[in-house]
């Protein structure tokens, strides 16, 4: 319920990447194209980005609409980077938690994104609790189904899952929790993006010199684009893209080069 996009590559001003195209993501905040569960993403949003030299993003984040931020056009302007995480909110709740509720969520040099839902949250969730520390439980940036989920992704992380693992083990164990679910997850620590297909839209983007994409629709009409099969984890790199089913990140990648 929500739209979200990743990019590494040359560096780009934001409006480059977040505006400008004929379908970005600005305008899918209102008139998304693809997009299965909500119609209208004005429940906040959120752009990281990485600076040189620094490997901690910056984040800019807003609990209305993308379109009724005054300073998001000068920011976007002047601000550019290489690699990039922004995403407009379709709450379940409308308002809920505000801010706080607005991807990217990040910590050190992650940042993390959710498209979907989990039905019956919280209640859903509760087999998995008992595995966060509760340090981790009392220090949600949110009390919703994505800061849950980010919450069980960092934990992986932070024992030394590779990104593939901890994504795919975490939609996993979501899903067994919630059957239901819609679990598109992106995430990047600047250097590559993991993301998620498991229920909704997500598609990529590679061309040499002009870096990666990766989004769940297509911001412009580019045959480049391609469709990313559903139960699928997705690995980016400048260097190439490899997608491996959810059950299996580990299983012989299909590799595409990108610059």
């Amino acid at each position: 319920m929500c739209r979200h996009l990743a990019y590494l590559g040359p560096e780009e001003p934001l409006g480059r990447l977040l505006v400008e195209p004929p379908h970005s993501l600005y305008r899918q905040s209102w008139a998304p194209r693809r997009q299965r569960y909500g119609t209208v993403n004005a429940d906040g949003f959120g752009v990281g980005w990485y600076a040189p030299g620094d490997p901690v993003p910056a984040r800019y984040r807003r609990a209305g609409p993308i379109w009724a931020d005054l300073s998001f056009a000068d920011l976007t302007r002047v601000v550019r980077s290489g690699a990039v995480l922004a995403a407009v909110r379709d709450a379940t709740v409308a308002g809920a938690n505000g801010e706080a509720a607005a991807a990217p969520f990040a910590a050190g040099r992650w940042l993390f994104s959710h498209n979907g839902a989990i039905p019956g949250w919280p209640d859903a969730a509760a087999p998995l609790v008992p595995s966060l520390p509760p340090v981790d439980l009392l220090s949600l940036e949110a009390r919703t189904d994505s800061a849950f989920a980010w919450a069980l992704v960092l934990h992986r992380l932070r024992a030394g899952d590779p990104p593939d693992h901890a994504l795919g083990e975490t939609v996993r164990r979501l899903a067994e929790a919630a059957p239901a679910a819609r679990l598109n997850f992106l995430l990047t620590d600047g250097d590559t993006i993991t993301a998620t297909a498991w229920g909704d839209s997500l598609w990529y983007r590679t061309e040499p010199g002009h870096g990666v994409v990766v989004a769940s629709e297509p911001h412009d009409d580019d045959p480049l684009w391609q469709e990313v099969p559903d139960r699928t984890v997705v690995t980016a790199s400048r260097a190439g893209v490899r997608l491996a089913p959810v059950e299996d990140p580990a299983s012989a990648p299909s590799k595409e080069p990108c610059s």
